[in-house]
């Protein structure tokens, strides 16, 4: 018998409906009374379990929204103030408004876009009001332009709650420049088309007010551990603090952990690999900061052990019966796409992991997957005239007050359940780890591509395109000879850990190794984006140029070493043979 079926034999709800259920009655927002009650509950149940935990008790940096408003000609408009907008003080800022239009989001990956196209009209000293999400990218764009505060409307009659900071969890002291400084709300589709058309009509001024309280927070951070054989382990993890009550976001998740760890613990003798279940604090008010502070101080352990991420965001809502925008990094595409074949018998459509989400384990060069999983189908939602959103199944009550229990279902638990639980214990029953480079390299080589046509003489590109060549060959006859049984699988699992550490960060990170990028879109390679802009810059004889292509060159010599690193690894390593 294979272990996921040892694991699927044991698989139920009734602990983790009794989690929802508890989380019912609690907001937990981060650094709340509520947010230690539902620590409380898991670690208690987790000691009745017997499963091992270690709680930790990080001060994490929040910003926790407390009002907001919109005055319009003497009238207050409900609004809410995403976290890290600047607080106005109670006599609110007053100025001119203008009405900048956004592009529309077709779907849930585009959510963290800039939301507007290249040519911003003069905003310097006013309200922008434009349409959307206030998104990190959005929000500092429009700063930089000069507004003085942002109003935005979103798609329909509710207000969802965000986070509208790049950083992404604590900043350093270097970093605290890159926090908006300026006042940021949201409000409502038919409110906001009051404003519109009050801009329109000539008014003078627009009023808001936002209060946020910013800081240190302290707050509970459970860990469960389910020691295997293997000092190697699997992270699954997702965040237990929430808008609002939060059930679709994300109490469904922390119950989905919860019964992993007990049918991990139940099963923890078959167990080739070691498994860490953790419930992050301050994903909704600190950028995720919980993975984060997680990430910074258990850095080297996790570079070292750390088989692969698995994220739970959102599973088993009431409808989600589809698998269309699943997050995958390429080399766990087999096992991602497996899982959901043979649990739910459809065919999942990848989504290549977005800068979000508690992704917070890239530049360590972990593979991760999974995110949000199962969702209302496309078509059903569009019957019900619901806009994309980033969880809830899909369901627009993501990050408003309608987010309750009747969002989760419990039989679309139950089988997402079976879904992480056959992906759980192919990563830590699999003699050989189940990552497959080839695809990584083969996702970097088309990136790789890209740049090459837009660099054709105007930056060098040689020594990525040679090293990217090198490992390419090299990982197939790795592969080739593991297959065959040429190489131990103690060496194998070894060095494609090795492996991983270095190509992860060439295709998903752009600072240093131990520094997290911002929370802004990364294309592919990242380190080599700038090249998208040379030919503009070289045709209007920019200055920015000669700042530019330096960074340029810094940055594809760190992707050249790490591929030649990777290269010389493969050599070295990859030709160790049995018994070695």
């Amino acid at each position: 018998m294979r272990l996921s079926d040892s694991l699927l034999a044991d698989t139920s709800f009734d602990l983790g409906w009794s989690l929802i259920e508890r989380f019912a009655v609690l907001v937990r927002e981060s650094g709340s009374i509520d947010e230690r009650a539902a620590a409380h509950f898991i670690t208690s149940r987790l000691e009745v379990l017997g499963v091992p935990f270690e709680l930790h008790e990080p001060e994490l940096y929040l910003s926790i929204p407390r009002s907001a408003s919109v005055d319009l000609d003497g009238t207050d408009l409900a609004a809410k103030p995403p976290s890290f907008s600047a607080s106005t003080g109670p006599g609110g800022l007053s100025a001119a408004a203008v009405h900048v239009p956004s592009e529309p989001i077709e779907g849930a990956s585009e959510l963290f876009k800039a939301a507007h196209g290249e040519d911003i009209p003069d905003v310097a000293g006013k309200i922008v009001v434009t349409e959307g999400y206030p998104m990190p990218a959005s929000v500092k764009r429009l700063e930089a332009a000069g507004a003085a505060g942002q109003v935005y409307i979103n798609p329909g009659v509710r207000i969802h709650w965000g986070i509208c900071t790049p950083i992404w969890g604590a900043p350093g002291e270097a970093q605290l420049s890159e926090k908006p400084s300026t006042p940021v709300v949201a409000i409502n589709r038919p409110d906001g088309d009051r404003v519109i058309e009050a801009i329109e009509g000539g008014m003078e001024r627009l009023t808001i007010t936002t209060e946020l309280d910013e800081g240190w927070f302290s707050c509970p951070l459970p860990v469960a551990r389910i020691d295997g054989q293997e000092e190697d382990f699997v992270l699954v993890h997702g965040h237990y603090d929430s808008w609002d009550i939060g059930i679709g976001d994300n109490a469904v998740g922390d119950a989905t952990l919860l019964e992993l760890a007990r049918i991990l613990h139940n099963n923890r003798e078959e167990l080739r690999r070691s498994v860490r279940i953790a419930w992050w604090p301050g994903h909704s008010t600190g950028r995720y900061a919980g993975s984060t502070w997680y990430a910074d101080n258990f850095a080297l352990d996790l570079h070292r052990h750390c088989v692969a991420t698995l994220n739970i965001d959102s599973p088993g809502c009431r409808g989600a019966t589809d698998y269309d925008e699943v997050a995958w990094m390429a080399e766990a595409g087999e096992v991602a796409r497996s899982s959901i074949q043979d649990v739910a018998d459809v065919e999942p459509t990848r989504q290549r992991p977005l800068r979000a989400g508690d992704y917070s384990f890239n530049h360590l060069g972990i593979s991760s997957f999974f995110m949000l999983l199962s969702n209302i189908p496309k078509e059903e939602r569009e019957r019900r005239g619901f806009y994309p959103v980033g969880g809830c199944g899909g369901n627009i009550a993501w990050h408003t007050e309608k987010d309750r229990i009747e969002i989760a279902d419990r039989d679309n638990l139950e089988r997402d359940l079976k879904v992480y639980l056959t992906a759980i214990g192919r990563l830590v029953g699999d003699e050989v780890i189940p990552l497959d480079f080839r695809e990584t390299v083969a996702e970097l080589n088309e990136a790789l591509e890209d740049y090459e046509a837009k660099a054709v003489k105007k930056f060098d590109l040689s020594a990525i395109r040679s090293g990217l060549d090198a490992v390419t060959e090299r990982l197939e006859a790795l592969y080739a000879r593991i297959e065959d049984g040429e190489i131990e699988p103690e060496a194998a699992n070894d060095l494609l850990l090795r492996i991983g550490r270095l190509l992860v960060p060439v295709g998903y990170t752009e600072r240093a190794r131990f520094e997290q990028d911002p929370a802004t879109p990364r294309t592919p390679i990242p380190r080599l984006a700038g090249i998208h802009e040379l030919e503009e810059l070289i045709e209007n004889e920019s200055p920015r140029l000669p700042f530019v292509r330096t960074d340029l060159r810094r940055g594809a010599n760190e992707v050249a070493q790490r591929l030649a690193e990777a290269a010389w690894l493969l050599d070295r390593l990859g030709r160790v043979g049995p018994g070695a």
